[in-house]
């Protein structure tokens, strides 16, 4: 089991990144929460990990803190809930919020996130009931560098789009919601902006 890397950023394509660990290319598809604090690229990065190996392949992903990672993890084990809901879950809420959503069972929060219905956020904060704190601080953990540098601004939107669309929402939300933002917005920023804009929907 691949528990931490620690290496170089090299690529940031979201959801997916790219991280050299003494010349092994590690892919990596992590939660926003974790992209929104990715350093630039060609600067040093460590994460904590989770490999998940099926039929169709081994699969890796990262997080800036082991709160979320341990959060990731307890939603696979909800039935019904893949890699992917999970990332989105964890884009869409932070650890936090998600853990005070299940203390308060919120239904309506869990809703909001692409690919979960009412029944699926139902078994959700009935399954996850008890197995998250609500205390949890996604201060706790890795530290990570400063915010990652702009892309130019037609690269920035593709980026944004791309990775709203991986998130599971469809293209005619993705693209009403980077609709408003800013030309020469940042990935990150323009993620975060986005996933709010989509949260009041």
């Amino acid at each position: 089991m691949i528990g931490r890397l620690a290496g170089t950023l090299l690529e940031k394509n979201p959801p997916q990144i790219l991280v050299d660990v003494h010349g092994v290319g590690y892919e990596l598809d992590v939660p926003m929460s974790t992209f929104f604090g990715l350093p630039a690229t060609g600067q040093p990065v460590i994460l904590h990990t989770h490999l998940a190996i099926r039929e169709d392949g081994h699969f890796l992903y990262g997080f800036a803190t082991l709160q979320e990672r341990a959060a990731f993890r307890q939603l696979l084990k909800v039935s019904g809930i893949g890699a992917r809901t999970a990332l989105a879950l964890l884009s869409g809420l932070s650890v936090a919020d998600l853990a005070q959503a299940v203390a308060l069972q919120e239904a309506g929060r869990l809703v909001k996130v692409p690919g979960i219905g009412k029944k699926t956020a139902e078994r959700l904060l009935l399954e996850l009931r008890d197995k998250l704190d609500p205390a949890l601080s996604p201060a706790q953990g890795v530290a990570l560098a400063a915010a990652p540098g702009a892309l130019t601004p037609s690269d920035a939107k593709s980026d944004i789009l791309n990775a709203l669309l991986a998130l599971g929402y469809n293209e005619r939300e993705a693209l009403g919601a980077i609709k408003g933002l800013d030309e020469a917005i940042d990935v990150s920023t323009g993620i975060r902006q986005a996933l709010k804009h989509l949260s009041k929907l």
